[in-house]
Order: C-alpha cells, then structure tokens, then sequence
C-alpha cells in the first residue's frame, strides 16, 4: 500500500490474520493469567503483574507477526528491544516461568501455529493446576525463620536451648549481627516448630530470656521469595 509517497507494508497481513493474531493471544495470555491467580501461594501476588502478563503475551504475538520470516527484521527488533531494562526485581521464582509461558504461547499465536498455541497453553496449565492442588514437591516439614535481639553481655551460645528442646523439632543459627550502632546482637535461627498453635508461649519465653527485646518469627516463608 502506498501512502502519500510512502511504503506501508500492512498489506502483508489480512484483517483476519491481525484480528486473530491479536485476539487469540489475549485470550490465551488472559487464561494463564486466570491459572496465575489461583494458583498464587504466599503474600506477593500483584495485579499488575498479571496484567504484565497478558500483555506480554499479546506483545509477543504482535512482534512474531512483525518479524515473519524476514531475518533482518528479527536482527533489528532484537537490536531495538535489547536497550529495555528492567529494574523491578521478580518477587517469586514462578514469576519468571509464567512470564516465559506467554511468551512462548505469544511467539506460537504470532507465527500462527494456532492450535499448537491453544494445545500448549490448556496443558501446561493443567500441569501447574495439578501440581498445585496436590501441592508436589512440598517439605514435610516447614520451617520458619527466628530473629532474636539480645543484649551484648548475653550468653547466646545455650540462653535458648531449653526453649528450642521443648517447642521445636530442629533449631539452627543462620547469622549473628551487629544492630543498633552496636548496643544489641541480632541472632537468626532457622526452626522447625513441633505444633503451629505453640507460637505464642514459644514467643512468650523467647521474649523473657532476651530481656523483652525484639522478637520476630517470619512463619511459611517456605512458601514464597524472601
């Protein structure tokens, strides 16, 4: 198509192919974003990564069409998008595998191997809703993390061994640091507690051995990033 001079290539593509393309891929993106919120376990669940999600994949989609088969274009995209840089940290590992699962279904709608985008799509998050339901690959045991504050002069070495033997199942110190200019020590203990309903006495007699300074249990931390 020729516009005042100018060479527009949109002809390449039917309005079918684009409608298609473009609405086969929001479709798709907006259902394993519809598996992403079920799924989601622990406390960093987003809905603007879920939107980043569908857009990725109708992006995907957008640039595959683009690109074609023509490896100059390719060349050039690659060139144009690698100057993007993103500064938000992923929250979660599974993010990284939903975002690549758009992607991958966005490159199959974009290089209208349709069905194959449609099969993938169902399948893949019929795995994820089934390793999530029967919760696969899940510790027996969880553990939590233990950040206690005590008094320079304190014995850390045995001051909560008693309390350990009688609430937790496996006790181990992680780190020892300097806090608050140096007037306190900061111990972090990784624990595995014998009964979830005992975190309260087991914080109670935490906090009367360290001299009623900060205590604080971060609990199911198995289940999400840190």
């Amino acid at each position: 198509m020729d516009i005042f001079g100018l060479q527009d290539s949109t002809g390449a593509f039917s309005v079918l192919d684009v409608v298609l393309v473009l609405v086969l891929s929001f479709v798709l993106s907006a259902f394993i974003g519809w598996v992403y919120k079920i799924s989601h376990r622990g406390t960093s669940y987003t809905q603007s990564f879920v939107f980043t999600l569908v857009l990725n994949g109708m992006v995907v989609a957008l640039v595959m069409t683009i690109v074609g088969s023509n490896i100059a274009r390719a060349f050039s995209l690659v060139g144009a998008l690698s100057i993007i840089r993103f500064r938000n940290a992923v929250k979660e590992t599974r993010d990284v595998g939903f975002i690549f699962f758009t992607m991958a279904i966005g490159m199959a709608v974009g290089t209208k191997f349709y069905l194959l985008a449609v099969i993938a799509a169902i399948v893949i998050s019929l795995v994820i809703l089934l390793m999530t339901r029967l919760n696969w690959f899940a510790r027996e045991m969880s553990s939590q993390i233990l950040r206690v504050q005590v008094p320079n002069e304190a014995t850390f070495d045995t001051l909560f061994d008693k309390v350990f033997v009688k609430y937790t199942s496996s006790s181990e110190l992680i780190s020892v640091d300097s806090v608050h200019s140096g007037m306190l020590t900061e111990l972090t203990y990784s624990i595995g507690l014998k009964k979830p309903n005992q975190i309260q006495p087991f914080i109670a007699e935490i906090r009367d051995l360290n001299g009623h300074n900060r205590v604080m249990l971060t609990a199911g931390y198995n289940g999400t990033d840190l």
